[in-house]
């Protein structure tokens, strides 16, 4: 209710752009990816995209010290592979976050820069992607949420 009386926590450590697709925005995922972030750069100065909704942020991307790109699978969605493309023309540091599921575990891979065997997927092939992440858990919500509630979230 008085949130304008509530002091601003300060922020330490280097600017970072965490760069992700879409699809994983405010899902548990999101907040475990912020949390590899702290503990790898010791930083809590981060821009996490989620909470501009879907507006661009890529201006930001010149203020950074690093770019932080998240690969689900090994593949860099189109939205990310253009903030990486933004950040290597600036001269901006990139780490890759290369991410997967495998049952309740998120298991991942930290890399500096970019690796070679990144997919870099174009509009047409990021919408396929995304469908088969999203067909699965609005499937499962349709099957099982609406009379019972669901326990599944993949990501």
């Amino acid at each position: 209710m008085l949130g304008f009386l509530r002091r601003k926590k300060e922020k330490h450590g280097p600017f970072v752009y965490l760069s992700e697709p879409t699809f994983l925005y405010h899902t548990r995922t999101e907040k475990a990816i912020v949390d590899i972030i702290r503990e790898k750069l010791n930083t809590d100065n981060i821009l996490v995209p989620s909470k501009y909704g879907l507006r661009d942020t890529s201006y930001r991307i010149k203020e950074a010290e690093y770019l932080v790109a998240v690969a689900p699978l090994g593949k860099f969605t189109s939205l990310v592979g253009r903030e990486v493309k933004i950040a290597q023309e600036l001269g901006v540091k990139v780490f890759t976050l290369i991410i997967a599921r495998e049952g309740d575990e998120l298991v991942y891979l930290w890399v500096e820069g970019v690796p070679e065997e990144i997919e870099w997927l174009s509009p047409e092939e990021t919408e396929e992607f995304m469908k088969t992440f999203l067909n699965r858990e609005f499937m499962d919500y349709l099957k099982n949420a609406l009379l019972f509630g669901s326990r599944r979230r993949e990501w």
